[in-house]
């Protein structure tokens, strides 16, 4: 993830992961987090806390442009409305980062050729922008299987961990 992308699309996932890691400020420093409106609804179902009294500046917003890429990827990777919402404003503000822990969004996203991460590439990113130590981030790693509902490979973890 790059210091230039100041505006991220973020699906459900890594808002709520990274509240239940106490984290959410690692997204301060983007200037904007768009939080597409079907998405702001799943989040306030999930975890209504993580959208009100936190440093990062969330908006709330409606795709307005549809596009035909997202539409016919859709089916294939089995897209929910907040993925699909999350992808046609991408096509909105270009050169955004796409939040997203969903493997199938992370794909469809790759084929569209928008940049996608996850809660794990933003806890990472925090060493790169020294808003955590290596320690920090080691440690908010190491918790995620016990107070998340991040649903990871413990291979993966272990590898990104070792790394």
């Amino acid at each position: 993830m790059e210091k230039t992308r100041a505006v991220v699309i973020a699906d459900a996932g890594p808002i709520i992961h990274l509240d239940e890691l106490n984290s959410l400020d690692l997204l301060a420093d983007f200037d904007r987090v768009i939080v597409p409106e079907t998405v702001w609804n799943e989040v306030e179902q999930h975890r209504p806390q993580a959208l009100v009294g936190s440093e990062v500046k969330f908006i709330r917003q409606c795709a307005v442009h549809f596009s035909a890429q997202v539409d016919a990827l859709t089916p294939f990777y089995t897209l929910h409305a907040g993925e699909q919402e999350a992808l046609h404003l991408c096509f909105e503000f270009t050169n955004s980062l796409f939040l997203t822990d969903d493997t199938a969004a992370r794909l469809a996203a790759k084929n569209l050729g928008v940049t996608a991460h996850g809660t794990l590439g933003v806890l990472v990113r925090a060493i790169r922008q020294q808003t955590r130590s290596k320690s920090d981030v080691l440690e908010l790693l190491r918790a995620i299987p016990t107070q998340t509902t991040l649903h990871i490979r413990a291979s993966l973890l272990a590898e990104v961990i070792s790394e």
